[in-house]
């Protein structure tokens, strides 16, 4: 196997490490994250040291995407996932927020013009 097809298969476990550099957040906030997120549960290996798969870290990501990017609390993060909406669905809102911001527009230059 060449060193460039070993580039390019997938790791199947990341260390602590790895994964508070993916995300550029501490380890104690993963740490942190795994007694609040219920569903995100790393192995641990005999040393004890914790094993994240892709899968974890597709959780990781959602939960970024909503506390670092999107401004939720834990709190509302937890209430966000358990209630299982897409991540997606939030442009869809932005959307529908857009639409619903021109609708009220045009009321009011309507009112405005009466």
């Amino acid at each position: 196997m060449s060193i460039q097809e070993k580039e390019e298969t997938e790791k199947l476990f990341y260390t602590i490490g790895e994964v508070s550099e993916m995300f550029e957040l501490n380890a104690s906030t993963l740490r942190f994250w795994e007694k609040e997120f219920g569903f995100l549960k790393p192995s641990k290996n005999k040393k004890g040291n914790r094993t994240f798969t892709k899968k974890d870290i597709e959780n990781i990501a959602l939960i970024v995407d909503l506390v670092k990017h999107k401004g939720f609390t834990i709190q509302g993060a937890k209430e966000q996932l358990k209630n299982g909406k897409p991540s997606g669905s939030s442009s869809a809102n932005d959307e529908v927020i857009a639409r619903l911001e021109s609708i009220k527009a045009k009321l009011i230059d309507i009112k405005d013009s009466l």
